[in-house]
C-alpha cells in the first residue's frame, strides 16, 4: 500500500486542540503512539485533552529536530479557511514531516496511494487505483471509489461519496453527505455544500448548494 510518509517509530506533536484534534488523539492512543504535546493558544474542555503538555506558540515546535518527531495536523478543515493548509506548508518548508493517520476500521485498497499527512477516519473506504493528496482529511464514513484523484488539502466530509474516476484539485471542500457521480472534475477552491449531488464539472472557486437552494439563484 502506498501510504506516503509513515513515521510510526517517532513521537508526535499535534497542532490544534479542538474537535478534529480530539478524534486524532483517540486514534493515536488506540495505536499506542507517543504524543509529546499539543500546540494551541486555547484548549477545549474535553477530557481527552487532560494531562497533555500544551505549547501555546507554534514556534515551540522548533525546539525539536525534524528528524526526531512527526507532526499531526489537528486543525479541522472549514470552507474558506486556509489555516490548516498554511500550517502544513509552513512546517513542511522547515523540513518537518506530517504523519499519515489511518483509523484501524478504515478499508483501504493495497492499490490506493495516500500522500503525506493524509488523515483517514473511522469507517472510510478507499478503493483501488485512487490517490489522496497531501494534508487531506477523509472524514468519518466517506467513500472514495476506484481511480479517483483527490487533490491536496481537501476535506472529504463525513458520509460523502466520490464515485469512480472523480478528480478534485487543491483545497476542495466536499460537504457532509454530498455525492459526486463518476468522472466528474472539481477545480481548486470549490465548495460542495452538504447533501449536494454533483452531476457536472465544477469550476474553480465555485460554491454549489443542494438543488433546492441553488435553483432559486438560477444556477440550473
Amino acid at each position: 500500500m502506498g501510504l506516503g510518509t509513515l513515521l510510526m517509530n517517532k513521537p508526535v506533536i499535534i497542532l490544534g486542540a479542538g474537535g478534529h484534534s480530539a478524534v486524532l488523539i483517540d486514534i493515536l492512543r488506540k495505536q499506542q503512539r507517543p504524543i509529546i504535546a499539543l500546540v494551541a493558544p486555547k484548549v477545549s474542555s474535553s477530557a481527552i485533552f487532560e494531562n497533555f503538555q500544551i505549547f501555546q506558540n507554534e514556534n515551540d515546535i522548533l525546539k525539536y529536530s525534524p528528524e526526531d518527531i512527526g507532526l499531526v495536523n489537528g486543525v479541522g478543515s472549514l470552507p474558506g479557511s486556509n489555516l490548516r493548509h498554511d500550517l502544513f506548508t509552513n512546517f513542511s518548508n522547515k523540513g518537518y514531516q506530517f504523519e499519515t493517520i489511518i483509523d484501524e476500521s478504515a478499508i483501504i485498497s493495497p492499490y490506493a496511494i495516500l500522500m503525506q499527512g493524509v488523515q483517514v477516519m473511522a469507517g472510510v473506504v478507499i478503493q483501488t487505483g485512487s490517490q489522496v493528496g497531501e494534508n487531506t482529511i477523509v472524514n468519518t464514513g466517506a467513500i472514495i471509489d476506484h481511480d479517483c484523484q483527490v487533490g491536496s488539502s481537501n476535506h472529504i466530509a463525513p458520509g460523502s461519496v466520490l464515485s469512480g474516476n472523480v478528480i478534485t484539485n487543491a483545497n476542495v471542500h466536499i460537504g457532509t453527505g454530498a455525492q459526486i457521480i463518476q468522472s466528474i472534475q472539481i477545480e481548486k477552491n470549490a465548495i460542495i455544500g452538504a447533501g449536494t449531488t454533483i452531476t457536472k464539472n465544477v469550476f474553480e472557486s465555485e460554491i454549489i448548494f443542494p438543488a433546492r437552494n441553488y435553483v432559486k439563484k438560477g444556477r440550473l
